[in-house]
């Protein structure tokens, strides 16, 4: 997590909750979300001109059909932050007034597009600090540092619609962690813990910048790869299958080795939901896994 803390800030967890000492320091202003599938993300406001709205275009993308497709627009200019709405239908409003002119926001200003609120913070500080955290335990897994199911299964829902929408490709890689079993079994389950973390790392480092990864369950994960026709999500994939055969695992100083098998499918016009498509790239998981497995299906 990004913040502009000093070094006397702590967040620290005492089994009941999160516990915020220390002074914050000034940073970026942000927005935090308040209500919603994304409830608690926070968009940082670190561009002179952000637009909102429902269209993938905008520089931030709600999902929600009270908010219009060119929502409203955001100026940050010498220091203050101004908000225009852009015609839309059901209204932008701050502190529930409408805004019907450009009007700057003052810290701690509930914004609302729509039936979807947000809190302003003029900069970084402990409440935006907390709220980025509720928002990570909600959608981050714990044993991976990866997104978990509940965030890739909304992400991918959302992705569907846009590529639907814009006719653009989509695509999703489905892989598992080969005989992962028998590494529990054999090394025990803190080895096991061990490989799901590095293999985690090793596949992050393959994905682009827009590729969402998550962990699936057990030793599962999905990545979606909006923008990506099959071919350059199966050049991904075995690049994914190659960087994993080929890394070093070292647990307490012994050097295993991890395969993985993989699944891909690109949307297609008779899927006729984001399940349909992660179907898909599950069957072809599982075509790679009775084929010999360390291998990648399309």
């Amino acid at each position: 997590m990004t913040s502009n803390l000093d070094l006397s800030t702590r967040i620290t967890n005492n089994g009941k909750g999160l516990l915020v000492r220390g002074t914050p320091s000034r940073g970026r202003a942000c927005l935090i979300q308040y209500s919603g599938d994304a409830l608690g993300r926070r968009y940082l406001l670190d561009a002179p001109e952000i637009t909102v709205g429902r269209s993938s275009v905008n520089g931030i993308v709600i999902h929600d059909d009270s908010v219009s497709r060119e929502h409203a627009k955001i100026l940050s200019k010498d220091g203050a932050v101004i908000v225009s709405d852009l015609g839309s239908s059901n209204g932008t409003f701050i502190q529930d007034a409408p805004v019907r002119a450009p009007t700057a926001m003052q810290n701690g200003d509930i914004l609302r597009l729509g039936n979807i609120l947000f809190k302003f913070f003029a900069h970084d500080n402990v409440e935006n600090v907390f709220h980025d955290n509720i928002y990570r335990m909600a959608t981050i897994d714990a044993g991976t540092q990866l997104f978990n199911k509940k965030y890739l299964l909304e992400t991918l829902d959302s992705e569907f619609r846009t590529c639907r929408v814009y006719g653009r490709p989509l695509s999703v890689i489905y892989y598992d962690l080969d005989f992962f079993k028998k590494v529990n079994d054999t090394h025990g389950h803190g080895c096991g813990d061990f490989i799901l973390r590095e293999s985690a790392q090793v596949a992050k480092a393959c994905m682009r910048a827009e590729d969402v990864l998550a962990r699936f369950g057990g030793e599962e994960f999905v990545a979606i790869l909006p923008g990506a026709d099959s071919r350059t999500a199966a050049e991904l994939a075995e690049r994914l299958r190659k960087s994993m055969e080929e890394h070093a695992f070292v647990f307490e100083g012994k050097k295993l080795k991890q395969t993985i098998s993989i699944g891909v499918s690109q949307n297609q016009p008779a899927f006729k939901s984001a399940t349909d498509l992660l179907n898909d790239a599950d069957q072809k998981l599982y075509q790679s896994k009775h084929g010999g497995r360390n291998r990648v299906t399309v």
